[in-house]
């Protein structure tokens, strides 16, 4: 099944989608030599499950998330540590070799929306100045 034209906006055209799960620590935010914002944060994602009667919680696993310039710069000043968040992006997969020659792979999330996860929290909304625009 093609994902909906406004999955595809969401995400460029790129396989992705939304995740929705608790952020394990504090974005790390940092500067490429050009200038351009990065940050990096892993999400814990879970859901809940009935078998037999009884509900459990199922790990779906983590993921490393980066997000790139204001969306990075926002997301640093805003999320901390243990907020239920999402995420919307692209999927990277990344393949590399370890220093025992096996090969390892993982699956990343190229975040182009971020937010509070709202079942959960309220958030007070404020715009981000126009120099956060501009990165």
């Amino acid at each position: 099944m093609a994902p909906c034209r406004r999955h595809q906006k969401l995400n460029g055209g790129y396989p992705g989608g939304v995740s929705v799960g608790n952020i394990t620590d504090d974005p790390e935010l940092r500067y490429t030599q050009s200038g351009a914002a990065l940050a990096g944060f892993t999400v814990a994602v879970s859901h809940r499950s009935k078998t037999n009667g009884e509900w459990q919680d199922v790990n779906d696993g983590f993921f490393r998330c980066t997000a790139w310039r204001s969306v990075a710069e926002n997301a640093a000043h805003t999320l901390k540590k243990g907020m239920r968040i999402f995420v919307a992006g692209k999927l990277i997969q990344r393949s590399w070799q370890d220093n025992d020659g096996n090969k390892r792979q993982t699956v990343e999330i190229q975040v182009t929306h971020v937010g509070p996860d709202l079942q959960f929290a309220t958030a007070q909304v404020e715009k981000a100045s126009p120099e956060a625009k501009a990165s």
